[in-house]
């Protein structure tokens, strides 16, 4: 498939991809995914698509233009994250609108954006859910990707994860809470400063930050989590 194909042929595609029953939607609609109009065209399905596609950021833009919630979250797969400016990230971030087009726009492309870093502290604190909830999500998915980054880079996020552990706003607290299990499991290292920062956020005494804080730590002070760490970054 060559990258000649305008959106509104990439809009069709995805149409005839689509199952959009009205269990479909009720079910999306279950699990907190907002939407104005959508295909139901499953994520599996849309990344099959996005091989055939390759890269390409002018189709990704006309996508993102659409009011399509599959067409948004195949912009955020097709996109070239060197032609990524910071201007385009804060367009983006504006429109979001639901947990799934938020996550899947950090993990597949803002994260390997050279301004990813930078980002994740400055939107960690943003009044809106969702850019907020972006920010967290930045650095799960770093903690996550970026395989070579130092472990400086994860603890100047600290500050930020302890900062707005009060937030009880249901995708920021996880979000809030995903960053911080995701920088804790990288090595042994951010493990022990990870157990720090979550009994830190338990003694602040929030119902959102001691959920953050209980789930936290039942992960990163599990056998497995432990035997992990070991092995990725001993002493």
């Amino acid at each position: 498939m060559s990258n000649s194909n305008t959106a509104e042929q990439v809009l069709c595609e995805l149409q005839s991809l689509g199952n959009p029953t009205p269990a479909n939607i009720a079910g999306m609609q279950r699990f907190g995914i907002h939407f104005t109009t959508t295909y139901c065209v499953s994520v599996p399905a849309l990344r099959k698509y996005a091989k055939k596609l390759k890269n390409n950021h002018a189709l990704a833009l006309s996508l993102w233009e659409s009011d399509v919630h599959e067409a948004k979250l195949l912009a955020t797969m097709i996109d070239d994250p060197a032609k990524v400016t910071e201007g385009q990230m804060e367009r983006w971030v504006k429109d979001f609108d639901s947990w799934d087009i938020c996550d899947q726009c950090c993990g597949n492309l803002f994260d390997k954006t050279p301004f990813a870093y930078e980002m994740a502290i400055q939107w960690s604190t943003h009044d809106k859910e969702y850019i907020k909830r972006a920010g967290f999500v930045l650095m799960a998915t770093l903690a996550v990707h970026d395989k070579k980054a130092e472990d400086m880079k994860f603890t100047l996020f600290f500050p930020s994860i302890e900062l707005e552990a009060y937030d009880d706003r249901n995708f920021v607290k996880k979000a809030v809470n995903w960053a911080l299990r995701q920088i804790g499991k990288r090595n042994n290292r951010l493990h022990k400063q990870a157990i720090t920062v979550a009994e830190t956020i338990q003694s602040q005494g929030t119902p959102s930050a001691r959920w953050i804080a209980a789930d936290a730590l039942r992960e990163l002070q599990s056998a497995p989590v432990i035997a992990r760490v070991n092995r990725n970054g001993k002493e």
